[in-house]
């Protein structure tokens, strides 16, 4: 078994994925600020270390055998409206991280990236190949460090894996979403059917969709976690290997909304809103690269099912 360092493991993404290290029989050290993150979401049995991703190389040694990087600021909006802290947490820190991997001769990453770097796609389903045209800072920061890390794989010999994400929903056990503000549809559904909320907005429903409204990839939590675990053993010395994470299938607004509906048996108000801008019509994933060099391949793929989960989580969280 391998000792693993954990970059923002106290958030949604990050939690999850250090549960699912742990039940593999790996040490897991979780390093977070808690600036977004929470310590209760850190999974009984990682050690935990309350601190800065650009302070990593304080415990970074060569005992370590991969560092999986979620460290980040990830909210859009916000990062359009106050763009220099992104470029300072998510770039600045992570070529500090890459420093103190350089120094403690760690020479393994999973990085979390997004599809965001893609910005508005020209064709779906998405692949890897297709032109980076971010539409904001957040994405643009994450487009940065996937090519920093390319320059260090070529120039260093780092072994590193990109994983982009599409929309992650759902929960695993007692880690789901718990962000604040939150600006995701799952939990903002669900938070409307638990009343703590009036209504859910849909913005827009003139799309070229079936039903108008925006279609988008969803991908359960626990599935993300999975391909994370299957990126660490696909890292080879020397590249940089970038993977797209969906389902290859989306699902729209109105779809979401009435499965939620269904799922928890409560009524969920919408109300019309505008068009955000810069609001593609659809994002879907192809994860045929994921599924040819990981040998990974979503297994919970009912929006039905990704949507119990995270009401399961967001009802003990409502009770707590």
């Amino acid at each position: 078994m391998s000792t693993y360092l954990v970059t923002g493991g106290a958030g949604y993404i990050g939690s999850v994925v250090t549960a699912h290290l742990l039940a593999a029989g790996h040490t897991v050290t979780v390093l977070d600020d808690l600036s977004t993150g929470h310590r209760a979401s850190v999974p009984d049995g990682a050690r935990f270390i309350e601190g800065r991703v650009q302070d990593a190389g304080q415990w970074l040694d060569s005992s370590y055998e991969a560092v999986l990087h979620f460290a980040a600021y990830s909210q859009v909006g916000q990062s359009v409206a106050d763009p220099e802290p992104y470029w300072r947490n998510n770039v600045g820190g992570t070529a500090d991280l890459l420093a103190a991997m350089r120094d403690a001769d760690v020479r393994t990453l999973v990085f979390s990236s997004t599809a965001a770097t893609y910005g508005e796609p020209a064709t779906v389903p998405i692949t890897e190949d297709a032109p980076t045209d971010p539409t904001n800072p957040y994405g643009a920061t994450k487009l940065a460090v996937d090519h920093m890390i390319g320059g260090e794989c070529a120039a260093h010999g780092l072994a590193a894996v990109s994983l982009r994400y599409f929309n992650v929903a759902g929960a695993y056990g007692h880690h789901g979403e718990r962000h604040a503000p939150e600006t995701h549809l799952v939990p903002i559904v669900l938070q409307v059917a638990l009343g703590e909320r009036e209504s859910v907005a849909v913005y827009g429903d003139d799309y070229p969709t079936p039903d108008g409204t925006c279609v988008r990839d969803y991908i359960h939590v626990a599935d993300l976690a999975e391909a994370h675990l299957l990126a660490l053993s696909a890292a080879r010395d020397g590249e940089h290997l970038i993977c797209n994470l969906g389902n290859g299938s989306g699902f729209s607004v109105h779809e979401v909304i009435e499965t939620a509906r269904k799922v928890t048996g409560h009524p969920v108000p919408q109300t019309a809103a505008p068009r955000r801008p810069g609001d593609p019509a659809v994002l879907v994933a192809s994860a045929a690269r994921a599924a040819e060099t990981l040998g990974w391949r979503p297994r919970r793929t009912e929006l039905a099912e990704i949507i119990a989960d995270a009401w399961e989580f967001a009802r003990r969280a409502a009770a707590e």
